[in-house]
């Protein structure tokens, strides 16, 4: 009688460890397709990024060449040059 007891307290453990596995998997599978989801969205937002970049680099030239003109013309070394020639 003992041992039919225990072999029912057994499979009913190994049932519940079953199912505690199985429910500890399905977190495990929905965690890492959220990480899957971020990770792509991630992705995207870099390569927007990355492109927007590669389209101002050209100009991060030109602008840097322009606030260069516009401090020579605006230093005080430059407007007491032209408040004395004038």
């Amino acid at each position: 009688m003992i041992m039919f007891a225990l072999t029912w307290i057994g499979l009913i453990c190994w049932c519940v460890c079953f199912w505690w596995m199985h429910r500890i998997s399905a977190r495990q599978d929905a965690l890492l397709k959220e990480l899957h989801d971020i990770t792509t969205r991630i992705e995207g937002l870099s390569k927007a990024e990355h492109d927007m970049i590669r389209d101002v680099h050209p100009k991060v030239h030109e602008i840097k060449e322009h606030v260069e003109n516009v401090a020579e013309a605006v230093s005080p070394q430059n407007s007491a040059a032209e408040d004395a020639s004038s």
